[in-house]
């Protein structure tokens, strides 16, 4: 059956187009026209703006394109989704938010103390993986995703958290960073393992696991979420079988599959940077080492 049954406002989701306009353009505001206002401030970079745009289209791709209705009818979808949103989004966004946005946002009174408590990065590290894998616990899934409110704010808590453990990876011009070289590379680590056992109960379980994929009912109501209940009222359905010919138990595992796969990638782009970065570094301070050791042999051998 196709998606298009379930009209417009599901597919493309025209508030998501709204807010996600309303904050590109106050970047631009903030970044362009009111940049003078702060104390310290550099004209907004191409490659920033380009991070910022690019991160606000995999928003609005993951949560207002037929991607998001397809994650409330089908569990790899649903992972998919998570990865994108929580593994690719922050960083891309945070990196094009330039470095003095970011400082007078660290040092406003009511973030100044709590910020670096935050991102600590053993700290920020547990409590992502902790929400994370929180989250997909069958019976705490399947009651978030029936009610509006707390799924829409633990959706956000759970960004929130995606930023502050990305803080530790992600370098940010003029904003000082907790990790550095060889040790970034433990924390990206870190985070695939920890991630790695609610993955593995989704991959390897043997049966469905989720009433809301599962149950025609609860299914239904979990619908709610994306389309209007008069829209759901005015069709007959009997669960999402009617879009898929995987079985539940399938589709559950993909989406662990698809989930681990997204991460490794994401994780491996960042993992050969820092590393390239880190030999770099080392390369220089070899050198900059074996002149300087090379300048005071000839002194000494002038004297």
């Amino acid at each position: 059956m196709p998606i298009s049954i379930f009209g417009f406002q599901a597919l493309w989701s025209p508030v998501m187009i709204g807010v996600l306009v309303f904050l590109t353009i106050l970047y631009f505001l903030i970044t362009v026209k009111w940049r003078n206002d702060f104390k310290v401030s550099e004209p907004l970079k191409k490659k920033e703006a380009a991070y910022f745009l690019i991160g606000i289209i995999l928003l609005y791709i993951v949560k207002g394109s037929p991607v998001d209705l397809m994650a409330h009818i089908m569990f790899s979808f649903h992972m998919v989704q998570m990865a994108l949103l929580l593994l690719l989004a922050p960083p891309l966004l945070m990196k094009g938010i330039p470095w003095w946005v970011w400082k007078a946002v660290i040092e406003l009174p009511a973030v100044r103390k709590i910020f670096p408590v935050l991102t600590k990065p053993l700290l920020s590290l547990v409590v992502f993986s902790g929400l994370f894998s929180f989250y997909h616990i069958p019976l705490f899934f399947d009651y978030i995703k029936l009610d509006e409110g707390l799924h829409g704010t633990y959706t956000f808590i759970l960004f929130l958290s995606a930023i502050f453990m990305w803080w530790s990876i992600v370098d940010i011009e003029g904003v000082s960073q907790r990790l550095h070289g060889l040790k970034k590379i433990g924390f990206i680590i870190g985070s695939a393992v920890l991630i790695t056992p609610a993955c593995a109960l989704i991959i390897f379980t043997g049966t469905p696991l989720y009433d809301t994929y599962t149950n025609p009912d609860v299914w239904l109501k979990a619908m709610e979420l994306c389309v209007p209940a008069s829209t759901l009222a005015g069709l007959s359905l009997s669960g999402p079988e009617l879009f898929s010919n995987m079985t539940p138990l399938a589709d559950q595992q993909l989406g662990g599959i698809l989930m681990k796969i997204v991460q490794e990638i994401i994780y491996a782009v960042f993992l050969m940077s820092i590393f390239f970065k880190w030999y770099k570094n080392e390369q220089d301070n070899a050198e900059e080492i074996t002149q300087k050791a090379l300048d005071d042999l000839k002194v000494q051998a002038n004297l």
